[in-house]
């Protein structure tokens, strides 16, 4: 507030001074113009000589003084023409109507020429300074786009508007942070911008030269900006301008530095993960080829039978497990295909059941259905199937059930896959289908890559179904349902 109060302290005391002004630049006229008395009157030159030459004074000045100055010598210049040389002499009176038409007639044409040039200049100084508003406008931007966005911090982004339009201070207000970004010294631009943007209003005080401008952009404001110690604040519009372009350029720059980096990343995940599962695949071959030549090589004791089934089962589940890693990677990165046949959708999801029941000892798995023909590609759909299945068993207390059940209304058949673990928070279930997202209570009760239920909608997507949160009620716990077309529209009761 020091400042402000300091500014229009300045303002009030100018008008005397250029008042001053004004009149010290009319002393060399008034100085000329009584030379000029001094002379036409010894010489007894008559009125329209004097008159004549005393125009000409005034025009001078009008070229070379301001408005103000230009009246003054005009005056002066009525003043002695009136006194020395219109009857009667030495005399502000005037005897003959002629001569006081005269006279007036000599105060406007002097006052009218002193304003048209005093116009004329000021246009002219008004061009002027726009043509160099317009070449700092252009340097401004020259300079922004040899900023190099990879580089370019805020503040970078500032200076250029500080030293093109010698600014005392230029502050930005970034929204998406909700910080300042200050380049110069205010003590209080950088508050001045942060209350424009909460107002959501412009804001500007022409005796500090302080704007402060909203940034504009596609997605509506993204920010503020405040300019102290401009000259002109109409130039608040295009130095707005400008800032948001090149603020809307560094966002876009870094979102695609971010996707590139994403993409990359990924293509690197994947080639890890084809890596892994190739190399797995190769010695658990070995695995299983040696465990079952163990009880072909002749009679084995019951411990040692027993151990050799364990090595083959143990590995044939791993080989599973690498094989379902090794193709949900393949399906994160391509376009799903489905290769449809007419299948049991309830067989496939017993035979799936039947599987986590042996993994899972200690979950009670129940299935309840009956025949549903559905087109559909066996390997995605019992892919997508298990993917709900081992979330409702990582996710389940030890000894709690799990409810499969096949249904079908209409044309539409579905699975729908309930357990009574915790319940997904509200917060987080628009979220649970998009890639690599897991919940807070997922990160902490199990690990994961957060790609499951996404490969699971794709594989949905593709057969033209839907995978959803199946919320039913009051009913606690978590139910997933995985629905697509019925290949017959009814369900067949026979088996």
């Amino acid at each position: 507030m020091h400042g402000r109060d300091q500014t229009n302290s300045q303002k009030q005391h100018s008008g005397p001074r250029k008042i001053v002004r004004s009149f010290l630049r009319a002393m060399p006229a008034c100085a000329v113009v009584g030379l000029i008395t001094f002379i036409c009157y010894g010489l007894r030159l008559n009125y329209t000589t004097v008159s004549f030459c005393f125009l000409i004074i005034v025009v001078l000045q009008s070229l070379i003084g301001d408005f103000l100055s230009s009246v003054v010598v005009s005056l002066i210049s009525f003043l002695c023409l009136n006194y020395f040389f219109i009857p009667p002499i030495f005399s502000l009176r005037i005897s003959d109507s002629s001569d006081t038409l005269a006279l007036v007639a000599f105060l406007v044409a002097g006052l009218v020429i002193t304003r048209l040039t005093s116009q004329t200049r000021e246009a002219a100084a008004s061009e002027e300074l726009q043509r160099k508003e317009v070449t700092r406008l252009y340097e401004l931007a020259r300079k922004l786009l040899q900023l190099k966005p990879e580089a370019a911090s805020r503040e970078q982004l500032l200076e250029p508007f500080k030293s093109q339009f010698g600014l005392r201070a230029v502050c930005l207000f970034d929204a998406d942070a909700a910080e300042n970004h200050l380049v110069g010294e205010s003590p209080e631009l950088a508050e001045a911008t942060r209350a424009a943007y909460i107002r959501g209003r412009d804001f500007q005080d022409r005796g500090s030269g302080l704007a402060v401008r909203l940034l504009q952009a596609g997605s509506g404001t993204i920010g503020a900006i405040g300019f102290e110690g401009l000259r002109d604040l109409e130039l608040a519009g295009p130095l707005t301008a400008l800032a948001t372009i090149m603020i809307e350029q560094l966002r876009a720059f870094q979102q695609a530095s971010h996707a590139a980096a994403a993409t990359e990343a990924e293509v690197f995940r994947g080639a890890v993960l084809d890596a892994l599962a190739h190399e797995f695949k190769n010695p658990l071959a070995t695995i299983l080829t040696a465990a079952g030549g163990l009880r072909e090589t002749g009679p084995l004791r019951t411990e040692q039978l027993a151990l050799a089934e364990a090595v083959e089962s143990e590995a044939s589940r791993l080989e599973q497990l690498t094989t379902r890693l090794l193709r949900l990677a393949k399906l994160d990165r391509e376009e799903v295909k489905p290769q449809t046949e007419l299948i049991d959708l309830a067989e496939v999801t017993r035979a799936m059941v039947d599987q986590h029941s042996r993994r899972w000892p200690d979950h009670h798995l129940v299935f309840k259905g009956a025949r549903v023909p559905v087109l559909g590609d066996r390997e995605l759909l019992w892919l997508a199937l298990a993917q709900l299945l081992d979330n409702a068993c990582k996710y389940s207390r030890p000894g709690s059930e799990i409810i499969v059940s096949v249904e079908s209304a209409g044309e539409t058949a579905s699975v729908r896959v309930w357990n009574s673990g915790s319940s997904i928070p509200s917060g987080e279930q628009a979220n649970i289908f998009e890639r690599f997202y897991r919940g807070v209570e997922a990160r902490r009760l199990t690990p994961g890559s957060g790609l499951g239920l996404y490969v699971a909608r794709k594989i949905a997507i593709a057969h033209g179904g839907t995978i959803a949160l199946d919320r039913a009620g009051s009913e606690e716990g978590t139910a997933f349902r995985f629905s697509l077309a019925n290949a017959q529209g009814e369900p067949n009761h026979d088996t």
